[in-house]
């Protein structure tokens, strides 16, 4: 069986999948745990979520790691990786951000699960070339619109999952035409990586982001306008 067709019968059967199962299955994919456990169904354990941080602070090292080209997001995942694990995390809290109530299934509930793996609320995310509102009614009521297509290439990104296999877990038609909008998935690469971690070790984090990619300080926000898609080695 194609990864497409695993993960969209994982997406619409996947509660009788075992988790044990789930996790020889995502080393074999190679995608986080946590993250099809959400789109089978099943509940996550908390060992698999981040601990409980400052909201603030994982907005920062978001954005910092989108100013990263693909050399220095290489170097900067081997960073993060290397940092140790709590060894006692705290209990994971849902982040803060305002936005309404998550819907209970369907492609919506994926999505908010696999921002919640990460430690994401709304706020969280770098830009993505999509509004806070959209993103909003991405957890809470994402049906079918002529949208979806544009909105799963400008997410896919930030959460480190290609594009081929998203669009399978929501059931879209894919084609090798799509790019993603504005950050690709080595970035996500990155905010997966750092999931076990501290609020302090995110600083250090955003501050190796910075030495690597000279990120000028503009004083206020400033997205990256197209990241380094262009350079990206999944589409030559």
């Amino acid at each position: 069986m194609g990864r497409a067709d695993l993960l969209s019968n994982l997406a619409a059967s996947g509660t009788d999948t075992t988790p044990e199962t789930l996790a020889e299955l995502a080393t074999e994919l190679d995608v986080p745990p946590a993250d099809l456990l959400v789109i089978a169904g099943h509940p996550v354990p908390a060992e698999l979520l981040p601990p409980k941080r400052d909201a603030t602070i994982t907005e920062q090292f978001a954005y910092r790691v989108s100013h990263c080209d693909h050399a220095q997001l290489a170097s900067l995942e081997d960073f993060v990786r290397s940092l140790p694990h709590l060894d006692a995390p705290g209990p994971f809290v849902e982040p803060t951000s305002p936005y309404p109530t998550p819907a209970e299934s369907g492609p919506a509930a994926v999505f908010n699960g696999l921002l919640r793996n990460r430690g994401f609320g709304i706020k969280e995310l770098p830009f993505a070339g999509l509004s806070r509102s959209t993103l909003r009614a991405m957890v809470s009521d994402w049906g079918p619109t002529p949208h979806r297509r544009y909105q799963l290439c400008a997410i896919a990104g930030p959460l480190g999952w290609r594009l081929p296999d998203l669009f399978a877990v929501v059931g879209e038609p894919y084609s090798p035409d799509f790019r993603p909008a504005h950050l690709c998935r080595h970035v996500g690469r990155v905010f997966t990586a750092a999931v076990p971690l501290s609020t302090t070790q995110l600083i250090e984090c955003a501050q190796e982001a910075d030495r690597l990619s000279a990120r000028e300080n503009h004083g206020v926000w400033h997205p990256v306008s197209q990241g380094s898609v262009a350079e990206c080695p999944d589409h030559p």
